[in-house]
């Protein structure tokens, strides 16, 4: 008998999942994966082999259908397809652990309230992430369930790197630099020990290039410096986010446009980024290419932002010795990334034009004296490897 993981990663309306099975100590190896899409619509759950084969797939007539309801019938799915795998326990992508929590941890009562109390560093995460563990401790009381945050990996960095000039009594209540996207850092920096140890333990610049983005500097696989902060808001030019801005700029549109703070909090969160400045799309892939100049503009300020904070980071982690491509557009976007690395050519960056095109693990040329990388994330693995970790072994 396999023992058996479910990651789970829920968002407003969708609840993905991955069940990996492994035999006692072996690494977590994937064995179906799916979603249930359309919450609060037309709820679809759809499973999926490894070589994407429909497995099962099945409709809800009724929008209102419960989480439990929904998560019932997906256990019930895991249990009697994969009958040599013992459902062990659940792990679950949390986006914000403030400052307490640094590693993944077992969750209960008083864990649950913590989650629950940082929902302002993270309302359109946070909520969604606690959806599915309260259904499930209310299914299956016995399934250990393990918390993974995406602020977890970035408690590595230093306090100077942490901290915004503000009031000190507003950074010991934790108004501080925390990053996300800590599961796909932390599997870059697992990979790299695997396909590229001679700059593992270097100075390497990450870049997690999709709808939500952002860029980690990592010193011998710990990260010191992230572009995001306090909320994922910081940093890159994202879908709908618009990365780095003047606080002044939000002061203007409330003081003087008359704006409220939940008009503010739309704007930054769901009209900016290339959705805004293209006035198109929020999807990389119809702006990339368009011949409208709003999206070749909106790409050029995408590619600009990349650029200037890889410069930032270097600074802080003093050098580079490699640059990695992860996540949806960093790892199928060879446009973006020959842009950036012609504009950063100056480094000793030499791309080989034939394999970025082909989306190949390195994609700079023998001589290049900065290496370049395109590494698939996979976040699931992470959190299915903590799971059982933080489960002591138990697994």
């Amino acid at each position: 008998m396999l023992d058996g993981i479910l990651v789970i990663n829920a968002g407003s309306s969708s609840i993905k999942f991955s069940l990996y099975a492994s035999e006692p100590g072996a690494e977590p190896k994937v064995a179906s994966k799916g979603q249930v899409e359309g919450i609060g619509t037309k709820p679809h759950f759809i499973a999926k082999s490894l070589d994407k084969k429909v497995l099962a797939e099945k409709y809800w007539d009724d929008p209102k259908t419960s989480h439990s309801a929904l998560l019932g019938h997906l256990i019930d799915w895991v249990r009697s397809h994969h009958t040599d795998v013992a459902l062990k326990a659940a792990g679950h992508r949390v986006v914000h652990g403030g400052t307490r929590f640094s590693a993944p941890t077992v969750i209960d009562e008083v864990v649950l309230e913590e989650i629950e109390r940082l929902i302002p560093l993270a309302p359109l995460h946070n909520p969604h992430n606690l959806t599915p563990i309260r259904a499930l401790r209310e299914l299956f009381p016995t399934l250990p369930q393990v918390a993974c945050f995406d602020t977890a990996f970035h408690r590595t960095m230093p306090r100077i790197a942490q901290m915004y000039a503000i009031p000190r009594k507003l950074t010991d209540e934790g108004v501080v630099r925390y990053g996300f996207h800590g599961s796909s850092f932390e599997y870059v920096a697992h990979a790299l020990n695997r396909v590229a140890p001679d700059v593992a333990k270097g100075k390497v610049v990450v870049a997690h290039l999709g709808s939500g983005a952002s860029m980690c500097g990592m010193v011998g696989g710990k990260s010191q410096i992230t572009t995001m902060g306090l909320t994922p808001l910081d940093g890159l030019v994202m879908g709908t986010r618009p990365g780095r801005i003047d606080p002044g700029v939000l002061l203007h549109l409330m003081q003087q446009r008359g704006m409220s703070v939940t008009e503010v909090d739309t704007l930054l969160n769901k009209k900016s980024g290339i959705l805004g400045v293209s006035e198109i799309s929020n999807d990389f892939r119809d702006v990339e290419f368009s011949d409208d100049p709003r999206a070749k503009e909106a790409m050029d300020l995408v590619i600009y932002r990349i650029i200037q904070e890889t410069g930032s980071i270097m600074a802080a982690i003093g050098g580079i010795d490699a640059m990695v491509y992860t996540a949806g557009v960093g790892e199928h976007s060879p446009h973006i990334r020959g842009l950036v690395s012609k504009a950063l050519a100056w480094l000793g960056i030499e791309l080989d034009e034939a394999a970025n095109d082909k989306d190949a693990l390195v994609i700079t040329k023998p001589t290049s004296k900065v290496k370049v990388l395109v590494i698939p994330t996979d976040e699931e693995l992470m959190i299915a490897m903590h799971t059982r970790k933080a489960l002591n072994g138990a697994l």
